[in-house]
């Protein structure tokens, strides 16, 4: 059996008996195709080359695996789920809307971006199927709160391209705006601790896009908060100054727990391992590729309770 790196190497066919096994454990991939059991009738299977929804021609960046979309502005699928994004618990945490919902508004064009959700009146929602006037009022008073969201929940709300939570944390750490954070090039934004050159330039390419600096701009004028306060991450602390990787399963505390510990005892938390990690906080089936490198660099692995006794919380 001959193992391949691109998967269209294998000359794929519908109904093929192939070897799956699991990336590093976690992620099932194929490595192999047993052809001596192919039907000589069955036709190859070939990747599409346009988005199946608006037919924009897919994007394979160099060094990544995913074929993707760029129409994300206007493609309906992306559009609704950036709305999804926007609206969810860790982002802005609007209540009342769903996946459900956004899908009946989009239809409807009460929405087609993030912004329009401050545009909405309660009779809007009122009229709408299985929408009365208490569920109308309850989504207007959550979309009307949420401007009181963190600088950094903002950011990451916006669905910028490889900038999940940790990333929008570390940017409102270092950018007092979000107008300074625009105005920021490769070279200062890969100035900033753990933005390499791909997130660089995913951000700006997304503030150099003339819809989304629109979209932005009606979101200030909705009052959504675009300033934080800089803060110093490592002031104080039992993990004063420390950067630490979370890997593996816990029973104590949730990730997101430890996220926030973390943070609160001056440290702060990183999802990838390199030489300025101090150590790993590691539960159960962490990631053998994560172990291998830590082991390969020297760094430290701690459980949960060595974890929380350094805190002081056992």
């Amino acid at each position: 059996m001959k193992e391949f790196r691109d998967p269209f190497e294998f000359d794929l066919h519908f109904d093929d008996m192939v070897y799956v096994e699991k990336g590093g454990e976690i992620i099932p991939k194929i490595v192999g195709v047993d052809n001596s059991v192919r039907d000589e009738k069955s036709m190859a299977i070939g990747f599409i080359d346009t988005c199946p929804e608006c037919g924009t021609f897919l994007v394979k960046n160099e060094g990544e695996a995913n074929h993707f979309c760029p129409n994300y502005l206007h493609c309906p699928p992306q559009i609704k789920g950036r709305i999804e994004h926007f609206i969810s618990r860790r982002a802005m945490d609007i209540e009342g809307l769903g996946e459900e919902t956004v899908d009946l508004l989009f239809s409807k064009g009460l929405i087609k971006n993030i912004a329009d959700l401050y545009d909405l009146q309660p009779e809007q929602l009122a009229g709408l199927e299985r929408m009365g006037e208490k569920s109308a009022k309850k989504i207007i008073e959550s979309i009307k709160d949420s401007v009181n969201v963190p600088f950094s929940r903002v950011i990451f709300s916006l669905g910028i391209r490889h900038v999940g939570e940790t990333v929008a944390k570390t940017l409102a750490s270092r950018f007092l705006s979000l107008d300074e954070l625009m105005a920021a090039d490769q070279e200062i934004l890969t100035g900033v601790r753990e933005i390499g050159p791909k997130i660089a330039s995913s951000i700006i390419s997304y503030f150099a896009d003339q819809e989304n600096v629109e979209i932005i701009r009606r979101l200030k004028s909705a009052g959504i908060k675009m300033t934080g306060e800089i803060k110093s991450q490592y002031s104080g602390g039992a993990l004063n100054g420390k950067t630490i990787v979370i890997s593996g399963v816990f029973s104590r505390h949730t990730r997101d727990e430890y996220k926030d510990l973390i943070e609160k005892n001056g440290g702060k938390s990183s999802s990838s391992i390199s030489r300025s990690t101090s150590f790993i906080l590691a539960g159960d089936n962490m990631g053998p590729s994560k172990r291998e490198k830590a082991k390969e660099l020297g760094i430290e692995v701690l459980n949960e309770e060595d974890f929380l006794k350094l805190i002081g919380k056992d």
